[in-house]
This record gives structure tokens, C-alpha cells and sequence, in this order.
């Protein structure tokens, strides 16, 4: 991108040029655009009789890139130029309309400037999930709109689950008059509470072969593909409530579809040729409905339990000479290949379709990490890069007392940005064969098409950054602090639900001292930052930020600063936490025991707080040197933990603490909270710091489990120097 000089400036006695009936479609939705937007009916011609008083003119002719979705902006003060192919115009088109401003003005004009851009990826995907929840027509191509709007070429439309069956299929009707249904759905999160709780409410739906075809017309308008996803040999009990015959065994069943969430033991049986022939038959109707090169089979999550005890499968094991049950799940995937292939289609599945093999012509989706891309490409096969570390949108983007409902995990926007798809530990051939990146939406706590905007946006940007950018140009303060801002202002003005970033320059933290000046950004143009120093939650009515901040504390005071973003629209912010402590340094205490290892209790129970774990009740104590909840986790589904001791600091000065934890967790030193992650949420860090002198100091950490796998993890660092977890050699009792 290189600004130049001069606006270019819009009026009626504008014209818009074409030379295609390609390029004709393009120029006419810049025309719709700047009637739509700013009431400004420009027109649109192959020739003006008259030469008009500033030109836009759209030419794939113009084009003498080599990629097909590049594409040349070039904005002088008299003409604007538009050039790319097919779907490079296109793009080409959203980024110029990215460049008018939020409102009009007197005169409305952009500025010049010369853009040459092509993507780094040629695949570049969003997936939705439509088993665990389904929605409306209407939203699905509002999520195309999303896509296009951030030139992503790919929809993975994930249309059967355990929980339901979403496309009809004429042959099968029973998949969505019975498949495509479930009794009642759990209600919370997994982990919540055992017995869990169900809502007793039928849920269900399905979306007609018209209306798929509806989508994908759309999404071909938008330049792009649609791929379905039909999810075999597992993730299949949809299916079987319909048609259970499908499964293991002699008169299996009955079954009905799966009423909470996670991995189910009954799947397709491998051994019956009747599975087959259903799913051939399936694969039929959804490649009439589909024109995408790649069809989507799962293969993921597929317990080989019933497969185990099966006759028929056991029998398929032995007459095609297969080792175990994951060279009968290869023998599954490469018989569907060979299916699809026969009708000029290609198969892509996620990674676990390596088990036991990979069918021959088959792309790899990478999700549990990059492992299995990377072994996929030195197979010379083209893989997808999707690890659900970096890239799954049903993650939390903050802590999750402040975050809608979510599956658990932590993917902020900044560790989507900071993902590098292609692994540096591929050779140069190996790695073409990482055609691109996707980001996953599983549906399990994402009830309506509101929070499944709220969880892409604006993490989709990040998305599309890492797509397009080569990753020497990457800039992350550029992106977070100058471009979302902008394009976040735009979404405020629409109806569309995102989640707004906490103020720039915000941290929920300890700093240590006397003066503090305080520089935030706001997040989102237009939007106003609020802020208290008194510890209080912020609204509305508390001071909003217009300079720096400065702070002073009174030695031996601390000051308490949170913040709250607010948009013009009135979207919020989570609240950020800044504590600012003038304290004395600590002295060091006598320990005459210096026996090594902390002091542990163990208190079974149901805590929602760290202060209501009782050491009284402790069933189990002792001395122990690891940080570790290896030893617990067996012994409770939900319990408490107290450590108790000495901590051995080395040198003086600020030492910073933190804990990584599922559930809540306090580290508390010489009987001051340090750190305070408290509460029952999801795996979160939080970090503090105090000023110690050398020597002993009294520590106790207090961590409670309410249900779930959980984690724990307690870290600290001295001196500036990088973190680590604590040494067992620093610990006594």
C-alpha cells in the first residue's frame, strides 16, 4: 500500500467504466454500493459519449498478475483504476469501498493512494457448525457476506453431527423427519454439574436441497466455494436414530440423536456393505447440490469401541488382510475416495483420516496442531492448516466470568494473528503443499446467530491477515491499533453483533511504585473509554479518557484502575483491571524447619470461591516439592487445594507471580494477595507482582476444581528475567 497524494472526489457527473460482462457485474455492485450507502446513482457504461468528470473504471484486461485473485487499486485525483481477474476484481472491489468513510460529508472523496495486493494462500476458510445449532438461510448468507467482506474464498459447511442431521436428502428422508431432531438439549457447559442438566426442549430443523442450492449460488456470487462436510465412520448417531441398522451388530439400536456433547461410541459399522451403499448413495445427492472439487468426509473422532466386538467388522479385518481397526478406518476413508474420485470429486478430512494411512488423493486438515500437517505434506499431500490452538472460534477471547458461555480455551487476537500456517521445519516442495488456513465455529454453546457473531468478529480479521499477508510484513500493532479500529467503527454501524477489544494499552496486572501516567487508545473509532481508580466497576457515568492519566499513590497506598470500552452503538467491553501498588518492600522471614516442598491440603467439595476451601476438612495432606494437580485428579470430580509454605527469593527487587488455572486460583505472599484469579471459569492467566527482599517469604496458594479436567499451573520470574514454572529447589515448609 503506498498513500499518494490528492482525493479522488464522487459525484453524479462521475462515471463508471467497464470493458466485460464480467467486469460489468463488478462495476454495477460499486454502483449499488454508492447508492446504498451514500445515495449517489453514478453511471455505469462500457463508453460515455461524454467523458465524465472522474472515472472509475473496473478491467481484468488491465490485470498482468499471475495470481487469479490478485488484484491492482490505483487512486489518482482524476481516475480510479481497477484491475484483477475473476476474483481478484472482485476483491479488489471490497477493498476500495473499505476506503470511504463512515460518513458522508459535503463532498465525499477518498484518498489516493497505489494498492497492490494478491493473497498468500490460495485456501482460505471459515467452517460453521450446523449439528449442535442450526440457522436461518438469512444468517448463512450473512456469514457469506462476512467472508467475501474479508476476502476468504472458502465456506466449510459442517451439515451432520451426533446431535442432527441438517441436509435433506430425497433418497433417506427419515435422516431429517427423525435424524435431523433431538429430544431436549444440555443446558450449560459440559463440565458444569453431574447429573447435568437438559432443557426438556425438542430442537431441530433442516435445510431443503433448495435452499441449499439458494447458498451456494450465493456464496458463488461472492467467489466462494462451498464445501459440505458429511461426517463418517463417526459423529454419526444422527444417522443411525434414522436408519440403525447402519450400526455394528445384528438388529442394533435404537438410537436417538446425541442430547449433550462429545464423542460417541456408535458409528458406521465398517464391516456391512449396506453402510456403503447408503453412503454412496448420500455422497450422490450431495455432489448434485455441491460443484465444489473437494468433499468433506470427518473422519475425526471416531471410537474404534463397537468396531472392536463387531462380527462383521472384525470379518472385513480378516478378508482384507488389515492389521487393526485404524487400517479398517483407512479402509473406510480410501473406499469413499475411490467413490468420490469416480465422480471427479477429491476428498478433504481431518487428520485423523492418517490413522492406519492416508487414502491416496486426500487433503488433510490439520487441527489437533500441526503434526499431522506436517506429516501429511512430506507425504506430498496438500494440507489445510487448522490447529484448534491458534484457530478455533468457539475458544474464549477473555476470561470467562466476562465472556458468553463457551467450550473453554483461550484464543485471544493476537495469538490468531501471531499464527505462521507453513512450518519452518518443511523443506521448500513440502511446504506448497500447505495450500492454506481455516478457522473453525463449532456450535456447541453458540445458540444463535448473535453469539456466533460475537465469537468470529473480530478475530476473522486476524484470519484473513494471516491468509493474505506474507509473515515478514505482518505488523501487529499496525493491525490492533490502526486498521481494527477502523473497521470496527464500520460494524458498529451495522447489525451486527462483535465483541469489542478492551482499551489499548489496558492490562490486567500489578505495576509496581509511586507515578503512574497511564496512555490508552480507544479500541474502536468513535468509542469512549470510562475508567474508576477506585476499585469500582466503570460505566457510563464514571470519567472517560481524553489524555494521559497520571497517578500518584502515597507510599504504603495502592490504586485500583479499571476501564470500559463503550461504542456509539453502546456495545461494551469486558473490564480490565490495573492494580497500582506503592508498597515497602517485604522483609524476608526465619524459617527454622527449611524442610524442602510446600505443605499441601486436600479438601473434596463444591467451592465457587478460593477463601471458602477449608484446611480443617483437608482428607489428605502432606508435603509435596510439585506445583501439580497429577497426584488430585483422581481423587475428586471437585475439590480444593491449599500449599503452604516458604518461597526462597533470590535477589531483591519486584518479583512477578502468575497462575495459569481451571478453576479458581490466589497466591498469596507474607499474607498479601498477589495474585488473584479467582471464581469458577475457564482456563485463564493472571498475573502480579510485589517487591521482595531477598530471602524467605511466606507463601500459600489456593486453587479449587469445579468440575471438568481441570489445570493448574504457577509461574514467577525475578529480575526482569523470562518466566518459569517455580523451582522445586525454592520451596520449604
Amino acid at each position: 500500500v503506498q498513500i499518494t497524494a490528492g482525493q479522488f472526489k464522487f459525484s453524479s457527473e462521475s462515471g463508471i467504466i467497464f470493458e466485460s460482462s464480467e467486469d460489468q457485474k463488478i462495476a454495477q455492485l460499486f454502483h449499488d454500493f454508492l447508492e446504498d450507502k451514500y445515495a449517489l446513482n453514478i453511471p455505469v457504461a462500457k463508453n460515455f459519449v461524454k467523458a465524465p468528470k472522474g472515472v472509475i473504471h473496473f478491467s481484468s484486461s488491465a490485470y498482468s498478475g499471475t495470481n487469479p485473485e490478485g488484484y491492482n487499486l490505483t487512486i489518482t485525483p482524476g481516475q480510479i483504476d481497477v484491475s484483477g481477474k475473476t476474483a481478484g476484481l472482485f476483491y479488489a472491489f471490497e477493498t476500495l469501498i473499505q476506503l470511504f468513510p463512515l460518513e458522508k460529508e459535503n463532498v465525499l472523496q477518498i484518498q489516493c493512494a497505489k494498492i497492490v495486493d494478491e493473497p498468500r494462500y490460495k485456501y482460505r476458510g471459515l467452517h460453521l457448525d450446523v449439528g449442535r445449532h442450526m440457522f436461518p438461510v438469512a444468517f448463512i448468507k450473512k456469514y457469506i457476506d462476512v467472508l467475501a467482506q474479508y476476502k476468504l474464498n472458502t465456506f466449510h459447511w459442517h451439515l451432520t453431527e451426533d446431535q442432527g442431521w441438517r441436509i435433506e436428502i430425497k433418497k433417506y428422508p427419515k435422516l431429517t423427519q427423525i435424524g435431523g431432531f433431538r429430544a431436549q438439549t444440555l443446558i450449560g457447559n459440559y463440565n458444569d454439574r453431574m447429573p447435568q442438566w437438559f432443557d426438556n426442549t425438542p430442537y431441530g430443523g433442516f435445510y431443503t436441497q433448495e435452499e441449499i442450492k439458494e447458498v451456494v449460488a450465493y456464496a458463488t456470487s461472492k467467489f466462494i466455494t462451498v464445501i459440505p462436510e458429511i461426517e463418517l465412520p463417526g459423529h454419526s448417531l444422527a444417522a443411525l436414530s434414522a436408519y440403525p441398522e447402519l450400526a455394528c451388530g445384528d438388529n442394533p439400536g435404537p438410537f436417538k440423536a446425541g442430547e449433550k456433547w462429545g464423542v460417541f461410541d456408535d458409528v458406521y459399522c465398517a464391516g456391512k456393505e449396506g453402510t456403503f451403499t447408503f453412503l454412496e448413495d448420500v455422497l450422490t445427492e450431495v455432489i448434485e447440490l455441491f460443484p465444489s472439487t473437494y468433499i468433506h468426509i470427518g473422519g475425526d473422532e471416531s471410537p474404534k469401541t463397537r468396531w472392536h466386538t463387531c462380527p462383521y467388522c472384525q470379518k472385513r479385518i480378516r478378508d482384507n488382510k488389515l492389521k487393526d481397526e485404524h487400517e479398517l478406518q483407512s479402509y473406510f476413508i480410501q473406499r469413499i475416495e475411490k467413490f468420490l474420485n469416480s465422480k471427479g470429486r477429491q476428498i478433504i478430512g481431518w487428520d485423523e483420516i492418517l490413522e492406519g494411512g492416508l487414502a491416496p488423493n486426500a487433503t488433510v486438515m490439520s487441527w489437533r496442531g500441526t503434526e499431522g500437517g506436517i506429516a501429511a505434506a512430506k507425504q506430498n499431500h496438500d494440507v489445510v492448516m487448522t490447529p484448534q490452538n491458534f484457530v478455533y472460534l468457539d475458544h474464549l477471547q477473555g476470561k470467562s466470568t466476562q465472556e458468553p458461555l463457551a467450550i473453554g480455551g483461550y484464543t485471544p487476537l493476537q495469538e490468531i494473528y501471531s499464527y505462521e500456517p507453513t512450518p519452518s521445519t518443511l523443506t521448500a516442495d513440502q511446504q506448497n503443499h500447505i495450500i492454506g488456513v481455516q478457522a473453525n465455529v463449532w456450535t456447541e454453546y453458540m445458540e444463535t446467530a448473535e453469539k456466533v457473531e460475537y465469537m468470529i468478529l473480530p478475530r476473522i480479521f486476524a484470519l484473513s491477515e494471516i491468509a493474505w499477508t506474507p509473515a515478514l510484513q505482518k505488523n501487529y500493532t499496525d493491525f490492533s491499533e490502526t486498521r481494527l479500529p477502523r473497521h470496527l467503527a464500520r460494524l458498529d454501524k451495522t447489525n451486527t453483533v462483535y465483541r469489542v477489544p478492551v482499551a489499548i494499552g489496558a492490562k490486567d496486572s500489578t505495576f509496581l511504585g509511586s507515578e503512574f501516567t497511564v496512555l490508552l487508545k480507544s479500541p474502536v473509532e468513535g468509542a469512549k473509554i470510562h475508567y474508576t481508580i477506585n476499585g469500582y466497576t466503570p460505566s457510563e457515568t464514571d470519567p472517560s479518557y481524553d489524555k494521559p492519566l497520571k497517578i500518584t499513590i502515597p507510599q504504603g497506598e495502592k490504586r485500583i484502575f479499571k476501564t470500559l470500552v463503550i461504542t456509539p452503538s453502546g456495545k461494551r467491553s469486558a473490564i480490565t483491571t490495573t492494580l497500582f501498588n506503592n508498597s515497602m518492600p517485604l522483609a524476608s522471614v526465619t524459617n527454622p524447619g527449611q524442610q524442602g516442598g510446600l505443605k499441601y491440603y486436600f479438601v473434596p467439595g463444591e467451592f465457587e470461591l478460593t477463601a471458602q476451601i477449608d484446611t480443617a476438612k483437608a482428607t489428605e495432606k502432606g508435603v509435596t516439592p510439585q506445583l501439580s494437580l497429577a497426584r488430585f485428579r483422581s481423587k475428586a470430580r471437585t475439590y480444593g487445594l491449599v500449599f503452604d509454605g516458604y518461597i526462597n527469593i533470590l535477589e531483591d527487587g519486584v518479583t512477578t507471580f502468575a497462575t495459569s488455572s481451571d478453576d479458581g486460583s490466589q497466591i498469596w505472599i507474607d499474607d498479601q494477595l498477589v495474585v488473584d484469579n479467582d471464581q469458577k471459569h475457564m482456563s485463564f492467566e493472571q498475573t502480579g507482582g510485589v517487591n521482595l527482599l531477598k530471602g524467605l517469604h511466606k507463601i500459600k496458594i489456593r486453587y479449587f476444581q469445579a468440575g471438568g479436567s481441570g489445570d493448574f499451573r504457577v509461574y514467577m520470574s525475578q529480575g526482569g528475567k523470562t518466566r518459569t514454572d517455580i523451582s522445586p529447589s525454592l520451596l520449604f515448609n
